[in-house]
């Protein structure tokens, strides 16, 4: 019997783009297109009358923008959605809204360009099927933690993939930032990680940006690692600086969780606290493990506020998560650890 397909809805105002992913997505066993609109109003119908599993829909479109429609449409319809854009901040608008992937528009003039974004676009489809269409939610925060200047021998890390980018922003904005200084791996293209570290350096009130070879890790500091590079951290003096190049992939990325949670544990052991948030696959967990061995806290997230249980269920089920929890309640938990380490 043949294996259930993906049901697909295309919405997008370019006939031309619309027909390119027909055509590109035909050749995939596990995905079918069942449907196409050129803009919202024709999409809302497409979805009463197809019943897709998954959407992928364009931001600038006439009648309503993209963002506006998800956010409108996910109340009522809580269907996965991959957001397909040029490169710009309203990609993360649309994350906010509740989509759960996004997909940079390629360069139709180059084939290359064009298979890769075709690659790309069936495994995000296969991941958005499994995906939980997140609910935001808000916990109030026990904010009493010590200044800045007692945290400067410690680190926080971070890893995060599908659902990431809201799923790190909802932790930044529950913290204060006299918090040590923090790194950050979330599986994402160039340009999109200088995007993801401007909009979160002006929605919380940390000092984010993207990392550059150099930079310490300072109390209310947020180090996002570049699209394509790998980051790891380095003991300089009383702190930590950051290391960005090229090198392979690992665990299929770059940047690798594995490989920044692997340097930390190396450089910084007990003085850390690893946190290793929802995402597809099983990156982060040996090095959130290696992290653990060293006497650093970990905490993951639970299954049931993750988008995708992938990275915290491998991490989990390797023994390398010390606390599991809600998103919601990482902000407090994580308080509650460096207050404990504070003590020692």
């Amino acid at each position: 019997m043949d294996k259930k397909k993906i049901r697909v809805l295309v919405v997008d105002d370019s006939a031309v783009f619309r027909e390119l992913i027909i055509r590109g997505l035909a050749a995939e066993e596990q995905i079918e297109v069942v449907a196409t609109a050129a803009d919202p109003f024709e999409a809302r119908d497409k979805i009463l009358a197809f019943h897709p599993d998954v959407m992928t829909c364009d931001i600038e479109m006439p009648k309503m923008n993209g963002i506006e429609f998800i956010r409108r449409l996910l109340p009522q319809y809580p269907l996965p959605v991959i957001v397909i854009s040029v490169a710009s901040g309203a990609v993360f608008d649309a994350l906010d809204a509740g989509a759960v992937e996004f997909l940079s528009k390629p360069d139709m003039t180059v084939q290359q360009n064009l298979e890769n974004f075709l690659a790309d676009l069936a495994t995000k489809i296969k991941i958005a099927a499994r995906a939980k269409v997140p609910r935001p939610q808000r916990n109030t925060v026990d904010r009493s933690v010590p200044a800045a200047g007692e945290w400067q021998h410690q680190v926080i890390a971070i890893g995060a993939s599908t659902g990431g980018t809201e799923a790190i922003s909802q932790l930044l904005q529950n913290l204060p930032p006299t918090l040590p200084g923090m790194v950050v791996v979330q599986h994402i293209p160039p340009v999109f990680s200088r995007l993801l570290a401007e909009r979160l350096d002006q929605q919380t009130a940390f000092k984010v940006k993207e990392a550059e070879t150099g930079d310490l890790v300072l109390p209310g500091t947020v180090l996002i690692a570049p699209g394509d590079l790998q980051m790891r951290i380095k003991k300089a003096g009383n702190c930590y600086k950051v290391v960005v190049s090229p090198g392979e992939k690992v665990n299929g990325h770059r940047p690798s969780v594995d490989v920044l949670f692997e340097s930390v544990a190396k450089e910084a052991g007990g003085k850390a606290v690893g946190i290793i948030l929802t995402g597809m696959g099983a990156d982060g967990a040996k090095g959130l493990l290696a992290m653990r061995k060293q006497g650093a806290r970990t905490i993951g997230q639970d299954e049931e506020t993750s988008v995708v249980y992938g990275m915290p269920k491998a991490a989990y089920e390797i023994g390398a998560v010390e606390k599991q929890c809600p998103l919601h309640a990482i902000p407090q938990t994580l308080l509650s650890v460096l207050r404990k380490n504070n003590k020692h």
